[in-house]
């Protein structure tokens, strides 16, 4: 799959992917979405996003879980 909203820069926020080059990392995004807030909410919050940003940040994190195992309990 191919993401054209998703960049990785070594000299941006330490690598970590974030939304379009901007200093918004797609954990942020994907943690405001599993704590309940809606997309309209995440917008006002950050204006430079657009919908196909959170909606991409999603499919993104849903991908990145299928390609490694993550131990549900300790």
């Amino acid at each position: 799959m191919k993401y054209t909203r998703i960049t990785i820069e070594t000299d941006k926020m330490g690598g970590v992917p974030c939304i379009r080059g901007l200093r918004i990392p797609v954990a942020t995004v994907v943690g405001m979405v599993a704590n309940g807030m809606t997309e309209a909410e995440i917008l006002k919050a950050y204006p430079d996003l657009e919908l196909e940003d959170i909606r991409e940040a999603l499919r993104f994190a849903a991908e990145a879980v299928k390609e490694r195992q993550i131990p549900l309990v300790v």
